[in-house]
């Protein structure tokens, strides 16, 4: 069974940094486009970056020049280097994937657990 296991959440104080890190395992075919989501309290949930199997990368506009999404494929693995964080960052980040599960199979959306944000003033 497919799982992304998310790792790397905690509270920071505002202009500090954290890096969230997020690896698919599992059984699969292969992984298309990763990336993380975010949710702040009250709020829906928006995109914070993504990143497709080629490299190129996409940003939601409140994070644009202060988070760096990277991947490492050899390893399922997908880092979101967030700095000169500010409390409007705080709330959930969701790492998400395109995941084929078998070569007989199409690629669909796998979600993790979670991991939470806390930026204090």
């Amino acid at each position: 069974q497919v799982q992304l296991v998310e790792s790397g959440g905690g509270s920071v104080q505002a202009g500090g940094s954290l890096r969230l890190s997020c690896a698919a395992s599992g059984s699969f075919f292969s992984i298309d486009a990763m990336g993380w989501y975010r949710q702040a309290p009250g709020k829906q949930r928006e995109l914070a970056a993504t990143i497709t199997s080629d490299g190129t990368t996409t940003y939601g506009g409140p994070v644009k020049g202060r988070f760096t999404i990277s991947r490492d494929y050899g390893k399922s693995t997908v880092h979101l280097q967030m700095s000169s964080l500010k409390p409007e960052d705080t709330g959930v980040y969701y790492c998400t994937a395109g995941i084929r599960p078998n070569r007989a199979a199409v690629f669909r959306p796998y979600w993790g657990q979670g991991t939470h944000v806390t930026v204090s003033s």
